[in-house]
């Protein structure tokens, strides 16, 4: 059950168009309620300098941590919660993830289950029939490299289901998109149509579109979509807010939105009606990104809403072959994947967001995306400082050996995802042969090279909840416990390390890590009630963990059970 946040802020009396263009968002929190006491608990958290602790309660006044393991006669306590032995961890933290993608993969048709490209169209056919009102049929989630032949769709598998209404479904990773013959048609695709810079219009041996798009083609479709409103916003935003405290996030780094979604964040950050944390990163490609980077940094004052960061794109999806490698791929010699933003424009984005004071966080999946982007880095701290700001690089999932001990001697943080190398397994060795692998998901190498590793999801590319992102960075294995022995073990973490990737590096890639990530005193009180002990049981059973209860600063926001 979902309760209801209260409001928590005080609005002053700026104008919401005044708070948006502050440095620091003028809200101040507005707390009525007297100390409280969580008791009888089997309690687990990182202390502030990363080592394991556990605790029996906790006292907590305004919304933040007052003590652990407390003597509560030296407190003014007038509620206490029986936590009934059940452990408790902080709110869990997903340093990478897509908020309203969540929402909107929440409210359309889900093809993450298809067994095949005929089996996709029947959930593309029902759905349709089930909503007769909407004028494009849109989903996410095919992935052919799960169906047995292996090869892309056509947009004629669509249209002997749906030919009236256009149909755009994105790929699970977000980096390709399968259409109809009736979205084409709209955006005046034909054999003539050329493949933009950094994407690819997949055509058959006569020249013809197939229905896939590649990267940046999908833009071509995909700018004839209604436009989003607020009103979607909402919808999408309560879908995936509620999602999420359900499987134990409280806080999220959403990466990359556009001036429309930063805007109604703001609004929202103002009426109080953000049901998560929100660490956001600005869309480098947004044509307001130098307006949205001239408002300067935005902290609200409760850290629900925190905007500081840029989004940037390095080259597409190993699965779709749109991850750029330094060579060919091993199953495609004439493809080495596609960089989305040129060399040539690297130095002056880099600089403006830099520049301007921004964390840089720059998705780089390939090794060649990779390379050039540690480069840039470089040569941008050589120029003109930005170290501290703990830039990052979104994902680093396929690196060249030799730029391995790079992030570290840089300072840029390696932002992974643990269940990416889980899904990836039955096809990146394909991709990239054996040699390549010595420096894929590389987490350990990473992590013991002496730099922080935040851990996400990649929501919904992934999904989302973080224990089944545990399991993966601890077993290397896939819910179905495959391999035996795990793949490529050797890059496997400990429990510990991992949950510190969940917590405190993900509040620290965030710049966050002096109001969350760990329970210790002063820190906002988010946090979880779970029915096993992540740090005792067998690690294969990691992914199992059921939330009972989410907190964020001190109130109760979700329940699994109508208590």
């Amino acid at each position: 059950m979902m309760k209801t946040k209260p409001m928590k802020k005080l609005i002053t009396s700026l104008t919401l168009a005044a708070s948006c263009i502050a440095l620091n968002s003028v809200i101040s929190i507005n707390y009525a309620n007297a100390a409280t006491l969580v008791k009888n608990v089997k309690g687990y958290t990182l202390n502030d300098s990363g080592t394991l602790v556990q605790f029996s309660n906790m006292v907590m006044d305004e919304g933040k941590v007052l003590a652990l393991d407390a003597n509560a006669e030296n407190f003014d306590i007038s509620k206490t919660i029986d936590g009934e032995g059940k452990v408790m961890l902080p709110g869990l933290i997903d340093a990478h993830g897509h908020l309203l993608g969540l929402g909107a993969n929440l409210l359309e048709v889900n093809l993450r289950e298809s067994t095949s490209a005929g089996n996709a169209a029947k959930m593309v056919s029902d759905y349709a029939f089930a909503n007769k009102a909407q004028s494009w049929i849109t989903g996410r989630g095919w992935n052919q490299e799960l169906w047995s032949d292996r090869a892309f769709p056509s947009a004629g598998d669509l249209d002997k289901v749906v030919s009236d209404r256009p149909v755009v479904l994105t790929r699970v990773d977000g980096h390709a998109a399968w259409v109809n013959t009736k979205a084409m048609e709209i955006a005046g695709i034909t054999k003539d149509t050329k493949s933009p810079v950094g994407g690819e219009i997949i055509k058959d041996a006569n020249g013809n579109p197939t229905g896939v798009f590649i990267d940046n083609a999908s833009m071509l479709i995909e700018k004839h979509l209604p436009s989003a409103s607020n009103a979607i916003y909402q919808q999408q935003l309560d879908a995936a807010g509620e999602h999420l405290l359900a499987n134990g996030i409280t806080s999220m780094h959403d990466a990359g939105i556009s001036r429309d979604v930063y805007d109604f964040y703001l609004k929202e950050s103002v009426e109080s009606d953000l049901p998560i944390r929100i660490y956001a990163m600005v869309s480098a490609t947004d044509p307001e990104l130098s307006t949205m980077l001239g408002n300067g940094t935005i902290r609200d004052n409760d850290d629900f809403l925190y905007i500081r960061s840029v989004k940037a794109y390095g080259d597409g999806a190993l699965g779709s072959r749109g991850a750029a490698l330094l060579e060919p791929y091993s199953d495609a010699p004439h493809q080495h994947g596609l960089l989305l933003t040129q060399p040539e424009d690297m130095t002056e984005l880099f600089t403006t967001v830099i520049g301007a004071g921004f964390q840089l966080n720059y998705h780089a999946i390939g090794d060649k995306a990779n390379h050039v982007a540690l480069n840039e880095f470089e040569s941008t701290f050589d120029r003109i400082g930005g170290s501290e700001l703990r830039n990052r690089i979104e994902h680093a999932q396929v690196i060249a050996p030799d730029d391995l001990a790079r992030f570290s001697g840089l300072k840029v943080l390696p932002s992974m995802q643990p269940t990416h190398a889980t899904s990836d397994k039955n096809m990146a060795e394909d991709r990239i042969g054996k040699d390549r692998m010595k420096g894929a998901y590389a987490w350990k190498t990473l992590l013991d090279s002496g730099i922080a590793l935040p851990l996400g999801s990649d929501f919904p590319v992934e999904l989302a909840n973080p224990f089944y992102g545990l399991h993966a960075a601890v077993t290397r294995q896939d819910r179905d416990n495959q391999p035996v022995k795990g793949w490529y073990a050797h890059e496997a973490l400990s429990i510990e390390q991992a949950f510190k990737g969940f917590t405190l590096d993900a509040a620290y890639a965030g710049h966050m890590e002096d109001t969350l990530g760990t329970l210790t005193p002063g820190k906002w009180a988010d946090f979880i009630l779970v029915d096993q002990d992540i740090f005792s049981i067998e690690p294969q059973h990691i992914w199992k963990t059921k939330v009972l209860s989410t907190y964020v600063a001190g109130e109760h926001v979700f329940s699994l059970n109508n208590d």
